[in-house]
């Protein structure tokens, strides 16, 4: 799909949900502190916001159903993963989008807007100059303007070739940014993203040649999976298996989405009068970040589960595995929801509810919803909610995903960026609201309401 179309296809959604809200631009771009122009911008096609979080809070004052949310997010999945396909690679220094520009928090030009200027990069070496030469302000003299020209030439040009030098050496450096997968040392990913790790096997018939006469290590060869980074294939694999042996699915986590404002809590280790307003929920990795914060009694996670190609895979299920249990945190408990707020939220598919106080946490449907196996392709991504509550323990967790395609299935390691998730019971901690129109934290339940 070209990013045009599925830019088309996701503004198309939105603008229908609009137009059936009978609310102005002005109205909506008000109630999701966005400028109008903006939100002109997301319903023409002209630009993707970066973050769902905005797409997601437009589609519920729009009084989205249950399956328009579902549609709307993969629409809005297949467009910002076309994004920028055709564009090229930024220069250091180089604005995204045009100086002045009236752009949103988190939004990225669409594909049709014209890319930034690039300099031309100039050879090293001797430059020849144009004979023609800017004149000199009145008042001023320059005796040798093309001598000055051609310096900055050829440093520019020095420039370059350091830069491109400097890309080499990092890339023959371990977990330098080779095809290593996530698991390199030196890969950085987004705040949110999905640790993966891949494990692969492929399913062959028994030889019937083949005795108990093998030696050990060929046993143990054949017997074991082949542990190797996402999307790529062991070094020794013939080519044909090279080429099909990349694994065929991609997992993006959202350890941070907020089911509804009201639901969302986190434990931080420090009192009141040094916290943050609550965030809105696009900016609550930085929140989490910046006070070192726990998800308080649930964690809401959103994972997005896509094809990497047109074949069909099969995701088979995701297990719960506990990295850790300790005693829940004594620390303060702070919720998101401003008092009087009022808190909607939408019956998801695809959700799953864990609880991590169990002895062997598994998931379980919600009421109404369907359990695994699903179906994904690059052009028909899944969603998958899933809401892990706890009291009584501070625990540290993760999920195996497993998925299958043909002959070949594997398993993919989802975290938050190569650590656990982390869910912490609240129960009997001082809690804290923060009131609209004021200055600071205060107790729960303090709050009078007009």
């Amino acid at each position: 799909m070209s990013e045009q179309t599925a830019a088309a296809d996701f503004a198309a959604l939105l603008r229908e949900l609009k137009d059936r809200s009978g609310l102005s631009y002005g109205v909506l771009a008000k109630r999701l502190h966005m400028s109008t122009s903006t939100l002109h911008r997301y319903c023409n096609g002209d630009a993707v916001p970066a973050d769902y979080a905005p797409v997601e809070r437009l589609a519920r004052l729009c009084k989205a159903r249950s399956e328009e949310l579902v549609e709307l997010h993969r629409r809005w999945v297949l467009a910002d993963a076309v994004r920028g396909q055709r564009k090229p690679a930024a220069v250091a220094g180089t604005p995204s989008v045009e100086e002045g520009a009236d752009t949103g928090p988190g939004e990225t030009a669409a594909a049709d807007a014209p890319p930034a200027e690039e300099p031309s990069a100039a050879p090293v070496g001797p430059t020849i100059t144009s004979p023609v030469q800017e004149a000199p302000e009145a008042g001023t003299t320059d005796p040798a303007p093309s001598r000055r020209r051609t310096r900055t030439a050829v440093l520019a040009g020095i420039a370059v070739a350091a830069v491109a030098a400097g890309v080499t050496f990092a890339v023959g450096l371990p977990g330098g940014g080779g095809s290593d997968g996530d698991a390199g040392a030196g890969r950085h990913r987004p705040v949110g993203a999905a640790g993966v790790t891949a494990e692969e096997s492929t399913t062959t018939p028994a030889s019937p040649t083949s005795s108990s006469s093998a030696s050990p290590s060929t046993s143990a060869k054949e017997k074991s999976p082949t542990r190797t980074p996402a999307g790529s294939a062991p070094a020794d694999a013939p080519e044909g298996e090279k080429r099909k042996s990349g694994v065929p699915v991609t997992v993006r986590a959202e350890p941070y989405a907020w089911e509804s404002p009201c639901s969302q809590r986190y434990l931080v280790d420090k009192p009141a009068s040094e916290m943050k307003p609550p965030p809105l929920e696009e900016g609550a990795p930085a929140w989490v970040a910046a006070h070192g914060a726990v998800s308080s009694g649930q964690q809401y996670l959103r994972l997005t589960v896509q094809g990497t190609g047109p074949e069909t895979v099969v995701v088979d299920g995701l297990t719960v595995r506990v990295a850790g249990k300790r005693a829940p945190l004594a620390w303060n408990d702070y919720a998101m929801a401003y008092p009087g707020v009022g808190c909607g939220g939408g019956v998801q598919t695809r959700a799953f509810a864990v609880s991590l106080d169990s002895a062997r946490p598994s998931l379980a449907p919600e009421p109404g919803n369907d359990d695994f196996p699903f179906k994904v392709s690059e052009s028909d991504p899944e969603v998958y909610y899933i809401t892990a509550s706890v009291s009584s323990y501070d625990v540290d967790w993760y999920l195996e995903l497993k998925w299958s395609s043909g002959d070949r299935s594997g398993t993919l390691t989802v975290d938050d960026q190569g650590r656990p998730f982390r869910t912490s019971g609240n129960k009997g901690r001082p809690a804290y609201e923060f009131p609209i129109g004021g200055d600071g934290w205060v107790p729960e339940g303090t709050t009078k309401l007009e």
